[in-house]
C-alpha cells in the first residue's frame, strides 16, 4: 500500500473532524492527523504554563534555588523527564530507580545486605567490581544520621517519620540496595532543606536576642554597671558560634554577675541604713519641737502667773517651775544635739560606702571589656579604645601605630608543656608589656596568642623601636614550669594608621606586617 502524501492526509484529517464532529482546535488537528498519518501522537509541550509554575515555586533556601534552576532547564529542552525529576526532587520525592537494561548504576540480582565477598556491578556499557553494601556499611550510615538528628529539630513530623523509616530499612538485613538507594535520594533532599531551615532559624534567633539585649541596654540608662554584661551578651551574638567562645562568654559573666551581685547586696543594705537614719532624724526634729512648743506654752503661763501675783511667795513657786522646765529643755535639747551628731557622722560614713560601692560596680563591670586570663583589653574593649584614639587623632592630627605581635611556636609550647604552661605564657607577655609600655598606651588581646598595642603619639619608626625594645626585655626575662625555665619570644608588624584609614585596616596591615615577620624567620619587628 502507497504512502498517503502530506496533503492526503491533511484532507482525511479535515474530512475526519467533520465526521466526528470535533472543534478544529490544534490539538484535536494533531491527533486526527496522527492517527491517519499512522504516527505515535505526542501533545505539545506546554513550556509557557510551564515556566508559569516554575516562576511561582519559592526559593528561600539553596536547596529550592538549584531545583527551580534544574526545572526551568528541562523546560527550555522540552524534556518532560526533566520536568517530573525536578518537581519530585522538589517535592522531597524521588523518581523511580532506573529499569535494568537502561544506562545508569545496576545491580545484577538485586543482591541482599548479607556479608559477602565482591559482587559484580554493571555498568553499561563497562564492568567493574566493587566490594559488596555490607549490613556494617548501612549501620554506620544509620548512625551517623542519628548523630545529626540533634541538630536538625522535631518539628517537621514528615521528616521524622522518614528519618525513622530509613533507619529501620538500613538496619534490615533483608533490605535490598537499590531501595536503600532510592531512599536516601529522597531523604537528602529532605534532609537539606531541613538543615537550611535550621540554619535560618539559629541565624533568625541571634538577631531576636541581639536586639533584645540592645533594648536592654537603652532602657538601663541609669544602670551603667549593666554595660559590661550587656555588651558581652551582644558580642556572643554574633556569628560564627564556637562552644569555646560561648563557654568563655558565660564564665566571664558569672564572674561578673556575682560580685555585682554581692556589691549590689552591699549598696542596697547602706542606702536602707540611710533610710532609717533619716527617719530618726524626723522622729528627733518633731520630738524636739513639740519639747519647744511644751516650754513656750510653760514661760508663758509663769508669766500670766507672775502679772498675777501679789507677794514675793506667790512667785517663787512660779520660777521653780520655770527654771525646771528650763533645766529639762536643756537636757533634752544636748540629748538631742547629740544624736544628731552621731547620726551626721554615720550619714557621711553611709554616703562614703555607697559611693565605693557605685565606684566597685563600675570597676565589676568594666571588667567585662577585660580579658581575665592577662587582664588586658578584650575585643571589645579593644573596639571602643580604636575609635577613642582615632578620633583623637582626627582632632588633634597627631600620629597612631597599631602593632600586632604574636608568640613564636606557642602551638609547640602548648603540646609540649601544657596548655596551662601556655596560659602562664600570655599572662608573663601582658605583665612585662605593661612595665614596659607607657601610660597612654593600651595593651588589648586580640585572639590566641595575639595582642595588639596601640600606641598613641608616635610615628612609624618610634613604633617599631617600641616593639623591638620589648622584644629586648622578653629576651632578659623568663619563667618557671615546673623545674623548666621558658623564655618566649613575638613576631610583630607595626602600621601607622593613614590620613582616611580605620582603625581595623591599620591593624590589617599591622597583621600582614606580622606575618611577614614570621616568613622572614620569627623574633622579629616589621613596619606595614
Amino acid at each position: 500500500m502507497a504512502e498517503k502524501t502530506p496533503f492526503e492526509i491533511a484532507r482525511e484529517t479535515l474530512k475526519q473532524l467533520t465526521l466526528r464532529k470535533l472543534a478544529p482546535t490544534p490539538l484535536n488537528y494533531q491527533k486526527i492527523y496522527s492517527e491517519v498519518a499512522q504516527l505515535p501522537f505526542e501533545p505539545p509541550f506546554p513550556a509557557e504554563r510551564l515556566r508559569e509554575i516554575a516562576l511561582a515555586l519559592p526559593t528561600k533556601t539553596p536547596g529550592q534555588q538549584k531545583q527551580r534552576g534544574l526545572l526551568e532547564s528541562a523546560i527550555n529542552q522540552l524534556n518532560w523527564g526533566g520536568v517530573k525529576t525536578a518537581l519530585m526532587a522538589y517535592g522531597g520525592f524521588s523518581p523511580a530507580a532506573p529499569e535494568s537494561g537502561k544506562t545508569g548504576l545496576l545491580l545484577s540480582d538485586t543482591p541482599k545486605l548479607l556479608p559477602s565477598p565482591p559482587i559484580e556491578i554493571a555498568l553499561a556499557p563497562a564492568v567493574i567490581t566493587a566490594p559488596a553494601l555490607t549490613a556494617d556499611f548501612f549501620g554506620q550510615i544509620a548512625r551517623m544520621i542519628e548523630f545529626a538528628l540533634p541538630a536538625l529539630g522535631s518539628d517537621d513530623d514528615r521528616f521524622l517519620e522518614q528519618t525513622q523509616a530509613l533507619l529501620k530499612s538500613l538496619r534490615d538485613p533483608s533490605t535490598d540496595a537499590i531501595t536503600v538507594k532510592q531512599m536516601l535520594a529522597q531523604y537528602s533532599h529532605r534532609l537539606s532543606f531541613a538543615a537550611e531551615d535550621q540554619a535560618e532559624i539559629k541565624t533568625v534567633l541571634l538577631k531576636l536576642l541581639y536586639l533584645l539585649v540592645e533594648n536592654i541596654s537603652h532602657l538601663g540608662i541609669d544602670d551603667s554597671w549593666l554595660t559590661g554584661q550587656t555588651e558581652a551578651l551582644m558580642a556572643a551574638c554574633v556569628p560564627p558560634l564556637t562552644l569555646r567562645r560561648l563557654d568563655d562568654v558565660e564564665q566571664k559573666l558569672k564572674d561578673v554577675i556575682f560580685q555585682q551581685t554581692e556589691a549590689k547586696s552591699r549598696a542596697v543594705q547602706a542606702q536602707e541604713e540611710m533610710r532609717q537614719m533619716l527617719a530618726t532624724f524626723i522622729e528627733r526634729l518633731a520630738a524636739m519641737n513639740e519639747s519647744t512648743s511644751g516650754f513656750h506654752e510653760q514661760l508663758e503661763a509663769g508669766a500670766r502667773l507672775i502679772d498675777q501675783a501679789k507677794t514675793l511667795a506667790d512667785i517663787a513657786p512660779v520660777l521653780k517651775d520655770i527654771v525646771g522646765a528650763t533645766r529639762t529643755m536643756a537636757r533634752d535639747s544636748q540629748v538631742a544635739r547629740d544624736e544628731l551628731q552621731s547620726m551626721k557622722k554615720h550619714a557621711e560614713a553611709t554616703e562614703a560606702e555607697i559611693t565605693k560601692l557605685h565606684r566597685e560596680l563600675d570597676r565589676v563591670s568594666a571588667q567585662a571589656r577585660h580579658d581575665p586570663l592577662t587582664g588586658a583589653l578584650n575585643r571589645q574593649g579593644l573596639e571602643e579604645a580604636v575609635n577613642r584614639e582615632v578620633s583623637k587623632v582626627k582632632r588633634q592630627d597627631t600620629p597612631l601605630c597599631m602593632a600586632l605581635l604574636d608568640i613564636d611556636n606557642f602551638k609547640k609550647l602548648n603540646d609540649t608543656l601544657g596548655h596551662a604552661t601556655g596560659d602562664i605564657a600570655l599572662a608573663h607577655l601582658a605583665g612585662v608589656t605593661r612595665e614596659v609600655m607607657r601610660p597612654q598606651d593600651t595593651l588589648a588581646r586580640y585572639g590566641g596568642e595575639e595582642f595588639v598595642i596601640l600606641l598613641p603619639d608616635t610615628p612609624l619608626d618610634k613604633g617599631i623601636e617600641a616593639m623591638t625594645r620589648l622584644q629586648r626585655e622578653l629576651t632578659k626575662r623568663f619563667f618557671m614550669a615546673g623545674t623548666e625555665k621558658v623564655l618566649i619570644t613575638f613576631s610583630a608588624g607595626v602600621a601607622q594608621l593613614g590620613p582616611d584609614e580605620t582603625g581595623p585596616q591599620a591593624i590589617k596591615r599591622a597583621d600582614q606586617a606580622m606575618y611577614l615577620a614570621k616568613r622572614a624567620g620569627k623574633n622579629r619587628v616589621l613596619g606595614a
